[in-house]
């Protein structure tokens, strides 16, 4: 087990100390401020050379004179091996985000598509740990990237997409069978055999054996054309003739079958980093990461940082690491990570860095998509900082506008209701500011209470020195402004901002929009092409977006929720009894009063209780 060597903090480092007592083993070293704060985390083969080559007097490097002026303390964790101290560094750099090191802040777990080990499987998309029994394909580098998969399998394969729920519930088949996208496994519309084969031939192509599977259906039918089966026979020619359009779509490599393709591209002190997703002789699709760098940094520390960040560490899927990874260059510690690579996905795993014919190919068009992400990126940013000013010349704050909240409402007939706050900046959304409140506690549909709510829970708490909007967009009429101005006129020790209300047009039509502002409560219209009014659109669109994605998923659990969860009284393990003693809550919601009372722990009075709650017209 690595040993954790601790110093206290001080406000002199004292290096000479420290270094006299660090040992010469291989570790892991994490560096701190005053405040405690983790300023940067590496690891060594022998730490005290390692750093000892920060506090000479001959360091060239910016960066570390900069690290260096800040460090306050430093703790030494020694490890067995060099390798384990790179895993170790890793999991540090993950869980404590230094400002020092680079950080690629993308924790998603990878999409896969699911063919669910069934009677009649299901094919549909699937995120998380591998817990359902199937056959996963993938990973897709995004959501999106999935659902067009899953349309184009649609119209090859009529697999159920439903949910077992829903295929459970049906006695007619519904009306993606009408398509013709499902054969209706639920209402018997098609065997257990005539479905398994087109699990069967879904799987291969999936497993980009797409010329396997036409030769397979081509055989099926000649078959039906000769037992004189020609509807059937028609089915099968529908296939191939889609399959074989797919075919000249795809683009099918000769060589390679499971390979990621990283391109690295640079403007100025921006880096982008895109990975390409090769999976059975097929590219699955791409994603662009933008991660932190400090300055000085090389693209052989970025690419080393990047692989171990992507693909090691707790909580990484073992099963989207390919068994080749082109870098195109080579890395630190490479065999190193080859090895702790190959470990955490059971089998050799290696980083080409010399290239020849398709794999430089894909590394070129790795690299130009990483260069097209960057100038999409600035051109983005510099629309949003066009934006921003345009509306600083419309409301001529003194301190200019940095930072913009907007807040939304969002329920149904009053229930589940969602408020939503979100943060724009210069920069564009800042989504780790995004918030969501559920409230409670107010009159079901009193939206003016529900704004009251939500800006409590902003404001409500915050100090003088708290990080403060300069623009508070408020998405309502007067109503919705006057309760904001009513609540911060309560917070004496913190200044107003300004307060705008945006009320939606004529057929609430983009474009129309009136904005209210506080106190005189004075009506503004800006022209269409108004970059200011792009902006409020935008963050109003987006705090409307956050609020009644919230919603529905709120709505959504509730629907879920058994209703012998609103029964008082009835706690989880009564639940159980009822549904394992009666056979499920068809059975409980037929069964009357004396058949309730025979479940074990359900008293008369309980059962009458339960009776009456479930019968209540």
């Amino acid at each position: 087990m690595p040993k954790a060597q601790k110093l206290s903090v001080t406000t002199s480092f004292d290096h000479k100390a420290f270094l006299a007592s660090v040992s010469e083993q291989a570790g892991v070293y994490r560096m701190y401020n005053s405040e405690q704060t983790i300023l940067y985390v590496g690891k060594a083969k022998n730490l005290k050379k390692r750093l000892a080559s920060y506090f000479r007097k001959d360091v060239n490097s910016i960066k570390t004179k900069a690290l260096v002026k800040q460090i306050a303390a430093i703790d030494v964790t020694v490890t067995h091996t060099e390798g384990e101290a790179l895993l170790l560094e890793n999991n540090y750099i993950k869980k404590y985000q230094p400002k020092y090191n680079i950080l690629l802040r993308d924790d998603k777990s990878y999409p896969y598509l699911l063919i669910t080990d069934h009677k009649h499987p299901k094919l549909g998309l699937h995120r998380g740990g591998k817990r359902i029994k199937g056959d996963y394909f993938g990973p897709y580098p995004t959501v999106g990237a999935v659902w067009e998969s899953l349309r184009l399998m649609q119209k090859i394969f009529p697999l159920r997409q439903c949910e077992d729920s829903y295929y459970r519930a049906r006695s007619r088949p519904c009306l993606q069978y009408q398509m013709g996208r499902c054969s209706a496994p639920c209402v018997d519309k098609i065997s257990i055999e005539d479905y398994q084969q087109q699990v069967k031939l879904a799987k291969l192509f999936l497993k980009g054996k797409s010329i396997q599977v036409i030769e397979q259906l081509v055989e099926q039918m000649e078959k039906a054309s000769k037992a004189l089966a020609f509807e059937l026979a028609a089915k099968y020619r529908d296939q191939i003739t889609t399959l074989r359009k797919v075919q000249q779509q795809q683009y099918v490599s000769g060589l390679a079958s499971e390979l990621d393709v990283i391109g690295l591209a640079r403007l100025k002190s921006q880096v982008a980093v895109h990975l390409l997703f090769i999976r059975d002789h097929k590219i699955l699709g791409s994603k662009s990461y933008f991660p932190v760098v400090p300055a000085e940094s090389s693209d052989s520390e970025i690419l080393s940082a990047f692989v171990m960040q992507h693909y090691l560490g707790e909580g990484v899927d073992q099963n989207h690491i390919a068994k080749e990874i082109v870098i195109g260059q080579p890395i630190d510690n490479q065999k190193d990570i080859e090895a702790l690579l190959s470990k955490q996905a059971g089998c050799e795993v290696k980083l080409a860095t010399k290239v020849k014919t398709e794999r430089t190919n894909y590394l070129k068009l790795a690299r130009t998509n990483a260069e097209n992400a960057l100038i999409s990126r600035n051109s983005h940013k510099e629309s949003m900082q066009a934006r921003f000013r345009a509306l600083n010349e419309l409301f001529e704050l003194n301190q200019g506008v940095n930072r913009i909240e907007c807040f939304d409402i969002s329920h149904t007939m009053g229930q589940q209701t969602i408020a939503s706050n979100v943060v724009f900046t210069p920069e564009g959304p800042l989504k780790s500011d995004y918030r969501r409140y559920n409230v409670e506690g107010i009159t079901p549909g009193d939206d003016y209470a529900a704004m009251d709510f939500a800006l409590n829970k902003r404001y409500g708490k915050v100090t003088a020195e708290a990080i403060m909007p300069d623009i508070i967009f408020i998405d309502g009429g007067k109503g919705q402004l006057g309760r904001a101005e009513s609540f911060f006129a309560q917070l004496e020790h913190i200044k107003t901002p300004l307060l705008i209300g945006v009320a939606k047009g004529e057929g609430r039509k983009a474009g129309l929009e009136t904005l209210i502002m506080a106190g005189t409560h004075q009506l503004i219209s800006l022209p269409n092409d108004s970059p200011a009014l792009h902006l409020i659109q935008h963050i109003r669109d987006e705090s409307h977006r956050f609020a009644i994605t919230g919603h529905r998923a709120k709505r959504q659990k509730n629907s879920k929720k058994s209703q012998l969860e609103t029964i008082a009284g009835i706690g989880a393990k009564k639940r159980q009894a009822l549904l394992k003693y009666l056979g499920g809550m068809q059975e409980v919601m037929q069964a009357d009063i004396n058949a309730l009372t025979k479940v074990p722990g359900i008293s008369s009075k309980l059962a009458k209780i339960i009776y009456e709650a479930l019968h209540d017209k």
